[in-house]
């Protein structure tokens, strides 16, 4: 047990450097403050290293930043978007129903149309169209004329990546899944030779498939 206490004593010593009570006379200042006066301890080694060592590794880090770029925040930024990228592809991939659209095609039977009608009465479509697609700030959906083309892919892709630049329909596309884009290009298909209320001017051109 003695030897024990013994080693500890002697860590401790060697590790603060501190001067025993009865030898405190040897490092007492001549400060006196009301009674209180102060000892010139040394800084001990534990905390002595730890300073060098993080001016040491802040040199090292200095070095590896400036002249030999290995903390490039561009470089890094670049190399998120490229592991993003490919990780987008991956998903992509994985879930081609989400992305090909290729094989999609106007919905005609009337399950599909009701459906439609309804997301074009629910997602602010009739702000811009009204409910009868006659036409406010929007066009009239129920002419032939279109400015970004008709037919079916025109429209999906429409209301996918939205209307023209600065003055049109906001996209749809990260907020609507491709089956409800469907069925609302196939809805608005439909208003094609209805008599809406209070119909707008037309606008674009004829569109003939």
């Amino acid at each position: 047990m003695s030897n024990n206490s013994s080693f500890w004593k002697r860590f401790l010593q060697s590790a603060t450097k501190a001067k025993e009570i009865e030898n405190e006379n040897e490092i007492l200042l001549d400060h006196d403050y009301d009674g209180i006066q102060e000892l010139d301890n040394v800084l001990p080694p534990w905390w002595l290293w730890g300073f060098y060592i993080t001016v040491i590794i802040s040199i090292i880090y200095l070095f590896q930043a400036w002249y030999f770029d290995s903390y490039n925040q561009q470089k890094e930024l670049e190399n998120e978007m490229r592991i993003a990228s490919e990780e987008v592809e991956v998903y992509k991939a994985a879930n081609p129903q989400l992305f090909d659209t290729s094989n999609l095609v106007a919905l005609t039977d009337e399950a599909s149309l009701a459906e439609g009608k309804a997301l074009f009465a629910t997602k602010t479509c009739v702000v811009c169209h009204l409910a009868d697609g006659g036409g406010t700030i929007g066009p009239n959906l129920t002419d032939e004329y279109w400015i970004l083309g008709g037919g079916f892919d025109n429209v999906y892709n429409t209301i996918s990546k939205g209307g023209r630049a600065g003055k049109g329909m906001i996209a749809w596309e990260t907020v609507l899944s491709a089956k409800e884009r469907q069925l609302l290009a196939s809805y608005i298909l439909s208003l094609k030779g209805t008599t809406p209320a209070v119909p707008k001017a037309a606008e674009g051109e004829i569109w003939t498939e």
